[in-house]
């Protein structure tokens, strides 16, 4: 039994300790509950190798909500794709409006991997469907995906959008990508004078998918169809059937392949 403290206050509203039993393949019992985005969610899977090393395995806390193209279920959304769930602080403010119209430019990349885009805001919907236009005209790309119309603050305070210290009713800059089956795989939070790299996030989806795949994890500033790296969990013989085409080990602890996104479908 371990007693890990989780002091990450960026994803936790209070820091806690929480007690977990380890078997010896490294799992935990998935009946533990975790205070997560201003709600108690049940978790998944815990799985742990030290104390610094733990990954909670969460699924997206599903809601109805009001969008500028109807009313969705977000996991039935969802539809098992991938998807990028991000807030923005106001409709009509400068960074937004380049964040939306840079967004609604990639949407060809996003679709090509299968990934589908929604926004949020706690504006009303009439300033959202105004703004769009101004997007429109001053970016250059219409807006082409959903803007959740959280005017109630229930969608913001599920997933802690609003952080206090920035301000008591406006969301930060959020994004959450979610993987086919509804579990939460990344989470970054970006001040409101910050606006995001877009580019970024497109780089780590593909990054997601393919180590979704494969045993392999990406070293810093990959980029798709660079070397990748083997996870240390796979060993020498599997290795070998796994990647018949062989890798360099500079060193033990590192053993570095050519892996491309086309290798990854065949």
């Amino acid at each position: 039994m371990y007693n890990l403290p989780f002091q990450n206050k960026d994803i936790l509203a209070n820091p806690l300790t929480l007690e977990i039993n380890v078997d010896s393949a490294g799992l935990v019992s998935s009946s533990s509950t975790l205070p997560y985005f201003g709600a108690i969610v049940e978790l998944d899977k815990i799985y742990y190798s030290s104390e610094d090393d733990v990954n909670i395995v969460i699924t997206a806390p599903n809601f109805n909500a009001n969008t500028t193209t109807g009313e969705i279920d977000f996991h039935k959304w969802i539809d098992g794709s991938w998807t990028i769930l991000f807030s923005h602080p106001k409709s009509f403010t400068p960074v937004c409006t380049t964040e939306l119209g840079y967004m609604a430019g990639l949407k060809n990349e996003f679709d090509k991997r299968n990934v589908k885009i929604i926004g949020l805001s706690v504006d009303q919907p009439d300033d959202q469907n105004k703004w769009l236009k101004d997007i429109e005209e001053t970016q250059g790309n219409a807006v082409n995906y959903p803007l959740i119309c959280d005017t109630d603050k229930k969608v913001s305070d599920l997933y802690g959008m609003i952080h206090p210290n920035a301000s008591d009713t406006l969301t930060v800059r959020t994004v959450f990508i979610i993987g086919p089956d509804t579990k939460i795989k990344l989470m970054l939070s970006y001040p409101a004078s910050t606006g995001r790299n877009f580019d970024e996030i497109l780089r780590v989806v593909d990054s997601l998918q393919l180590t979704a795949k494969h045993q392999v994890a990406t070293p810093v500033n990959w980029k798709n169809g660079e070397n990748c790296i083997i996870v240390p969990a796979v060993n020498d013989d599997e290795a070998k059937e796994k990647f018949p085409d062989g890798w360099d080990s500079p060193k033990p602890y590192i053993s570095c392949l050519l892996y491309t996104s086309d290798a990854a479908d065949e």
